[in-house]
């Protein structure tokens, strides 16, 4: 049976409004993922129910700060009353630890100095420190002396504050995975709705949507995240690669997979790594992965193997932008194999602008107000009207309640949204929207769509910028057919082609009949160069004969603009 989401009903004017939130996100996890949940985490979901109000608001709070040490006395709520009270259910359920094994680093990390100068006083002296040391100069000297782990009343008997552990954040953020299918959104979430901050569609489901088929598909999403984590923290990507799982019949883990091989590739390569760069790349086997496997081969000196992989990836019907990057290693290829060059369709020549103006200053505003004149405004908009326009006409395709799209209320759009099979799982309500630029009827739908979901979150729709007024220079001024020509080159790559797009839109709703309407600028101060997307998008204007300029912009009064 199909049903919408809907938002938790608690108010910032509850007091345990936060708690009203959590134990939504219990109630959604445990009607429509109980199969997924280990028996201790289903236990968790009932025993958290049978919880006095106090404890349960006193572990959400614990839940939502950052760590998992809290000193007592620093849990003080007036909602919640006495911290040692509440929190005594929680350590009977073993939840929480009264007396937690500290190390050197939770130590000082829980301390502050004027208490660290009193717990430590003996080693400080035995170091020979003086008394008034710096926190930084403290640890520094006495960490790699200090390597035991004892509670905290141990480092410090005349302690006068308690230090606990949370030990059920795991669990937590395993079921806080299981409601949002990332690690990524949080308990925020909940309280920048209620405050108006942010606004979601409301899509219709099914019970089987879900981020996720099996508790095998959420460990390996715990795992790659982890690794990920260790990565940033410093472990060496060829200890890490030991423990990256193996390849998932999920696309979606298969993407984030071949994301965490690719970031492990660009580290190994840094580090100066080159065999285990390719073989990390080779693993990934995307698209950035196999350029940045062609150009190590080619630093290392494999001109052949790289040429071979080329020629192989050129074959295979690659995307734009691996074809550009392509374009540019084949030749340099050829050269060092002194084989016959090949002939290669030269970049069009775009139309050029240079504009010398005073500055230095924000260059796009200022050829904003250098171009725009009486009838003929500019409009600095780049990646957001062209966009913009696109997920106003395609609203229903975007947002089609589809399974693994959709699976709780805060998707500010679908979740299979740069996946490979995003497109042509809703092909046919994509052809639906963009139908309506065939038959004149795509204004008013527009137009409509604007007034309906103003203001709902959408990975399109930029509504600061994309207001009416700009909405009906566009309608009235950018041809339909152009419309369906940008539409449907985003539509063949979401993620790479929703950028490049140029900094400027200049409008002309009254230029003669026959004559351009419009035209786009691309904006380049001193020193900058078009970049490999932007090129994609002059090339495909060009192609298209749609109205394009390069600006170049000198300052008058300088080199450099403002930062």
């Amino acid at each position: 049976m199909n049903s919408a989401f809907a938002t938790p009903t608690a108010s910032l004017d509850d007091p345990f409004y936060y708690l009203t939130n959590f134990r939504f996100v219990l109630a959604w996890v445990g009607e429509r993922h109980a199969d997924l949940l280990a028996a201790d985490e289903l236990a968790f979901l009932e025993q958290f129910e049978s919880l006095p109000q106090a404890s349960q608001a006193l572990l959400v709070r614990m839940v939502m700060r950052k760590g998992e040490l809290f000193r007592l006395g620093k849990l003080s709520y007036a909602e919640i009353g006495d911290s040692a009270t509440a929190m005594a259910p929680l350590v009977s359920l073993g939840w929480v630890d009264s007396d937690p094994a500290l190390s050197v680093d939770e130590l000082f990390h829980q301390l502050r100095l004027a208490e660290l100068r009193q717990a430590l006083a003996a080693e400080i002296r035995a170091a020979g420190l003086s008394a008034s040391s710096a926190k930084t100069v403290l640890y520094d000297t006495l960490a790699s002396r200090l390597t035991h782990t004892v509670s905290l009343p141990t480092w410090w008997p005349n302690a006068p504050d308690r230090v606990v552990r949370l030990t059920v954040m795991e669990t937590c953020d395993r079921l806080r995975l299981m409601f949002f299918g990332n690690l990524r959104q949080d308990w925020a979430e909940f309280v920048l709705t209620e405050l108006g901050l942010q606004r979601f569609e409301s899509v219709p489901f099914t019970p089987q949507s879900s981020a996720f088929q099996s508790r095998q598909e959420v460990d390996t999403y715990l795992v790659l995240h982890h690794l990920r984590q260790r990565l940033d923290e410093g472990e060496l990507p060829a200890d890490l690669y030991r423990e990256v799982p193996s390849p998932s019949d999920n696309r979606w883990l298969a993407t984030r997979r071949a994301r965490l091989l690719l970031q492990l590739g660009r580290e190994a390569e840094r580090s100066g790594d080159s065999a285990l760069a390719l073989t990390l790349y080779g693993d990934a086997d995307s698209s950035e992965a196999r350029i940045r496997q062609l150009r190590v081969l080619e630093r290392v000196g494999e001109h052949q193997a790289a040429f071979a992989r080329a020629t192989q990836a050129l074959d295979s019907s690659p995307n734009e932008t691996e074809h550009q990057a392509l374009a540019r290693i084949l030749p340099r290829l050829r050269r060092r194999l002194k084989l016959p060059a090949e002939p290669s369709d030269p970049e069009p020549a775009h139309e050029r602008w240079d504009l010398s103006l005073p500055g230095p200053q924000w260059v796009e505003r200022a050829v904003v107000e250098a171009l725009s004149e009486p009838g003929a405004p500019s409009y600095y908009v780049e990646n957001a009207l062209l966009p913009g326009l696109f997920g106003l006409l395609c609203w229903p395709a975007i947002f089609a309640p589809l399974p693994g799209a959709f699976f709780h209320p805060f998707h500010n759009g679908p979740a299979d949204l740069y996946r490979d099979d995003f497109v042509a799982r809703r092909r046919d309500t994509f052809d639906a929207c963009l139908a309506h630029l065939e038959d004149g009827s795509y204004q008013e739908v527009i137009r409509a769509t604007w007034r309906e979901k103003h203001g709902l979150t959408s990975p399109f729709v930029h509504w600061a910028i994309v207001d009416e007024p700009l909405v009906e220079l566009a309608l009235t001024c950018i041809p339909a057919v152009h419309l369906r020509l940008c539409f449907e080159r985003l539509l063949g790559d979401l993620k790479a082609n929703r950028a490049g797009l140029p900094d400027l839109i200049q409008f002309m709703p009254g230029a003669p009949v026959g004559e351009p309407r419009y035209r786009m600028i691309e904006v380049k101060g001193p020193g900058d160069r078009l970049q490999d997307n932007q090129r994609r998008w002059l090339t495909f204007f060009h192609r298209h004969a749609m109205p394009v300029a390069v600006c170049y912009v000198t300052w008058s009064t300088g080199d450099e603009p403002e930062p």
